[in-house]
């Protein structure tokens, strides 16, 4: 993605332009121009992912609006439906109420051919609001969420000699998810020969990228070895060309079959060098396993040479 010179970015402001949207890319929020939201053009993609009181809210302003309308209707025609309790709009509201979620209690009916008709469409609309509402909640509700749990930071460390970069996941819902697997990306700025600046993407190679049962924990290392893009790297080297990292991770639910996916990002700042996690296994005296995740995201320094170094 070419990124442009703050210099030449001034432009005069059209009614495209004037269309600004905040797009949070990560932890970064960048703000566009020029494109439309026409929402109604992309109803299903909003309702799926607006949060869910502003989803009930949503529906109820719909219901009431519609009752309204319908109510307004019954009322422009005196004498149209029948037994209509309490008297004036307030009962063509409530048999509007009745008609559109099709319950029909019985003493008030249409009592003209102009009421029928009415009650025709009201109802008519009614049942295709409530299939579409029964398929939306059902969307919502079967569409798979990965509880993926990420250490807030990442560490850089020796093992078996060579500096490694290691990140730290675990599965929250602890059951089995099979042949999960993870991919690690950096993503920093970068000037060709020729001055053009562009944002690389840069895919790391991890130890090991599969995991037959995610289940507990994983630790997801990346050796920084004379063949990684981080082999000339430092702290403040990622910090200034804005470097940052994308671990997304991915597997089948065994209990449903499911695809889940979840990533994380971090930043340079992120990283911690010379560190390792606080190790979470830990066993009792009877040999029982017990995994403390409340040391999740702990990291300590390494110590000195000729120290033991801390597990991971």
């Amino acid at each position: 993605m070419h990124l442009m010179n703050p210099l030449h970015s001034h432009r005069p402001a059209t009614s495209k332009s004037a269309r600004r949207r905040i797009v949070k890319v990560g932890r970064r929020e960048v703000i566009t121009h020029g494109i439309a939201r026409p929402m109604f053009h992309d109803l299903f993609h909003h309702f799926m992912t607006v949060t869910w009181p502003r989803l009930f809210a949503t529906l109820a302003a719909f219901f009431i609006v519609f009752d309204l309308l319908f109510g307004l209707l019954y009322y422009l025609v005196p004498g149209c439906i029948a037994n209509l309790n309490p008297p004036g709009f307030a009962g063509d509201f409530f048999f509007s109420v009745e008609t559109l979620a099709t319950v029909g209690y019985g003493e008030m009916h249409p009592n003209s051919f102009y009421g029928h008709s009415v009650a025709l469409i009201e109802i008519f609309v009614g049942l295709m609001s409530l299939a579409l509402i029964t398929g939306l909640m059902f969307a919502r509700f079967s569409r798979p969420q990965a509880r993926f749990l990420f250490t807030k930071n990442a560490v850089v460390r020796p093992v078996s000699g060579k500096p490694t970069l290691i990140f730290r996941a675990a599965n929250e819902r602890q059951n089995v998810v099979q042949d999960a697997s993870a991919r690690l990306r950096m993503l920093r700025d970068e000037v060709t020969e020729e001055g053009y600046r562009i944002r690389r993407i840069v895919d790391l190679p991890l130890l090991r990228s599969q995991h037959p049962m995610f289940a507990l924990g994983w630790t997801i290392m990346h050796v920084i070895d004379d063949a990684s893009p981080l082999s000339s790297e430092t702290a403040e080297s990622l910090s200034g060309s804005k470097t940052a990292f994308i671990l997304s991770v991915s597997g089948t639910d065994e209990n449903t079959g499911q695809t889940l996916m979840a990533r994380s990002e971090y930043s340079g700042a992120d990283i911690r060098w010379n560190s390792t996690f606080r190790d979470i296994l830990e066993e009792a005296p009877d040999g029982t396993l017990h995994v403390d995740y409340s040391k999740f995201h702990d990291i300590e320094p390494l110590q000195d040479a000729g120290g033991t170094p801390p597990a991971i």
